[in-house]
């Protein structure tokens, strides 16, 4: 995620001479990448990446820390000022303004205060210029608030019209399939089931948890008392709703990362000092807090030993110490051996490495040693499957075919029958797991319909066939179509890729679903399909193997064979068979008819006559003609038999 900081918002945590280009280039060094920095104004902002484990980042208070702790590793002098709040209001479970009943499962730490008698206005113009710079616009000093705390702390925070909350009461609950609600955008949401919602006392949906307020709950004009809200929600549920719904929004994205139940005390206070400044609102003497687990402080062990080996260099116990000690940690040494107390908004760190981590980044990656790799550089695996795959695609580019990638997710028309449906789909078109390649190949086909000239589509991907009780099989397949080319052509390439291959293999009819009767051959090695190629319903020409069955049968050598020492005689005869002949066992038949014949291909048809051309050739000696004359006669015999075939006069 990526976030704007001015920098003169962040200055007032962050006490440095440091320039705003400087700042830039430390924080990039050893912390969260500074993609640019832009003026807004008159005023420098600094455009920030935060990743994903790091949401403790994703504020300015966040940077203003990790920057103190990293500017001193350049020489620059830096401190960090935590934001001072006056409100003294003690804490309660319970508090008679509110009625309560939340699943802790779905919101870790629920709390609130009811602030009265508030004046809604346009908010001071150094408030509307942070939020600006940050990329938020101002509204009035209500939402300016909660966008503003948000911006400071990284935790989100709402704000309810407390009189329309009927009965003064919520019920915190995961929604149930089919609920309805309308959010502050005036959008009205179908739920799909398990969001996190909250009713009043009539059973009113006020609140899409974690996503958006209600339209029915939202503060306007006429608004007098308001709800002041900070949570800290299930991050799953959040990023499961904002998916499914596609409602992203600020603090969804913060919330679906997993926020610092710690975070919503100070920011509560902190928002009840702005709503009395600007809205001169009287806030209760009692704030609602309802934190059923409190945070329990951790301790990560390792050792000097298992540190400076994983760096690669001896850091004293005194440098590691000074690297932890300004992001929040506390280290304790005890000899050799160091337990570090990890503070609340560091929840990412678990193991010894995070550790590591985090004294190598605070050190600096540029000041570890590099070592260039040496050694014996490794011999490449023949028979692994990338290697194969790249054979396969080498061969089939070089017969003119083309490589396409086509979406593994599918909508339903493409999917295949028994197919299996995604939970939270992205949308209609991206709903289930394909089980077969055929589909999307047709429609990439009619993609490029006003292709006139012959061409090959290929692509080697993975299909999902579904098992019971568990996760899919992942099948790697080769599949192609071959569009506006000939039956023979196609079923050429096919036989050039098996021979290329050196697969011992034979084509027998079957027919199959989704393809036209008797236009489906099954490639098979001995009993063994590993393919299958024909002519499908849409008309088109198609070829399917799963490359596991293709690499198992193919052999990276031949059996050899000697160069005969003898030439043969070579003819060609012409035969015309009744319809719906499989050539395929002329040819075989051919070759089987006598030991003489060496070699049998189809080299020529027109209507119902083919051409073969017909090796005859003897291991000891040159045939005469008389002997391949006879050699003939027992061939044409044998396929008139079997085929009810004749020779043409």
């Amino acid at each position: 995620m990526d976030i704007k900081i001015p920098d003169k918002w962040l200055r007032e945590y962050l006490e440095t001479k440091a320039t705003p280009q400087k700042l830039a280039e430390c924080l990039s060094l050893c912390g969260e990448s500074v993609e640019k920095i832009e003026k807004i104004g008159n005023e420098t902002v600094y455009d920030i990446e935060i990743t994903t484990n790091r949401v403790d980042s994703a504020s300015v208070l966040g940077i203003a820390r990790e920057a103190s702790a990293i500017l001193p590793r350049f020489k620059i002098p830096a401190k960090f000022t935590q934001p001072m709040t006056h409100a003294k209001q003690r804490t309660f479970s319970s508090v008679n303004y509110l009625k309560t009943n939340i699943d802790h499962n779905l919101c870790f730490r629920f709390s609130a205060i009811l602030i009265k008698n508030i004046k809604i206005a346009t908010s001071p113009l150094d408030i509307q210029n942070k939020l600006i710079e940050s990329g938020a616009r101002p509204i009035n000093n209500i939402v300016d608030i909660s966008n503003y705390i948000m911006f400071l702390f990284g935790q989100p925070i709402h704000t309810f019209d407390y009189d329309k909350i009927k009965g003064a009461k919520m019920h915190l609950r995961a929604s149930r399939k089919g609920e309805e609600l309308t959010t502050l955008d005036g959008k009205k949401h179908k739920l799909p089931g398990g969001d996190i919602v909250i009713e009043d006392v009539d059973g009113r949906l006020i609140d899409l948890a974690g996503i958006m307020g209600g339209l029915n709950s939202a503060v306007d004009e006429n608004t007098k008392n308001v709800l002041l809200f900070v949570q800290t929600y299930n991050p799953v549920n959040i990023r499961r709703t904002s998916m499914a719904l596609a409602a992203r929004s600020q603090a969804s994205i913060l919330f679906e990362k997993g926020l610092d139940t710690e975070l919503v005390d100070p920011a509560l206070r902190y928002g009840i000092d702005m709503f009395v400044n600007l809205t001169k609102g009287t806030p209760a003497d009692e704030i609602l807090d309802i934190y059923p687990d409190p945070y329990k402080v951790k301790a990560v062990k390792t050792n000097l030993e298992f540190i400076n080996e994983r760096l690669g260099i001896s850091l004293t116990k005194d440098q590691i110490s000074k690297s932890l000690v300004p992001l929040g940690f506390y280290p304790r040494w005890s000899g050799k051996n160091i337990s570090v107390e990890i503070p609340s908004y560091r929840r990412d760190v678990e193991i010894p490495e995070d550790i590591v981590e985090e004294v190598a980044r605070i050190y600096g990656y540029r000041n570890l040693p590099d070592t260039p790799l040496s050694g014996v550089v490794p011999i490449p695996i023949n028979d692994s499957p990338f290697i194969f795959e790249e054979k396969v695609k080498d061969f089939l580019s070089g017969w003119g075919g083309v490589e396409v990638y086509t979406q593994s997710l599918v909508p339903k028309e493409l999917a295949g029958p028994e197919a299996l449906k995604l939970k939270n789909p992205l949308g209609k078109e991206a709903e289930y797991l394909r089980t077969s390649l055929m589909l999307s190949l047709e429609k990439a086909a009619r993609e490029n319909s006003g292709v006139t000239e012959p061409f090959h589509l290929f692509e080697i991907a993975n299909v999902y066939l579904p098992r019971r009780g568990d996760l899919p099989v992942e099948l790697m397949t080769l599949a192609g179509v071959f569009v506006n080319d000939s039956y023979e052509n196609a079923k050429g390439i096919i036989e050039a890729l098996l021979e290329k291959l050196n697969i011992d293999y034979k084509f027998v009819p079957e027919d199959s679903k989704g393809f036209l009767p008797s236009q489906r051959l099954s490639i098979k090695t001995g009993q063994t399909e590993i393919g299958q190629f024909g002519v499908l319903e849409s008309g088109l020409i198609y070829y399917e193997f799963p490359i596991e069955s293709l690499q198992k049968a193919s052999k990276e050598q031949r059996s050899f064979v000697p160069i005969p020492n003898f030439p043969s005689q070579i003819e060609d005869i012409t035969l015309s068979f009744p319809a719906k002949t499989y050539l395929g066992d002329v040819i075989e038949k051919m070759k089987s008819a006598d030991k003489l014949i060496s070699e049998v291909k189809l080299v020529d048809k027109f209507k119902d006559f083919f051409t073969f051309r017909i090796w005859y050739q003897h291991p000891t000696k040159t045939l005469t003609d008389r002997e391949v004359e006879k050699i003939r006669n027992r061939l044409v015999e044998t396929i008139k038999r079997q085929f009810g075939g004749f020779l043409k006069d």
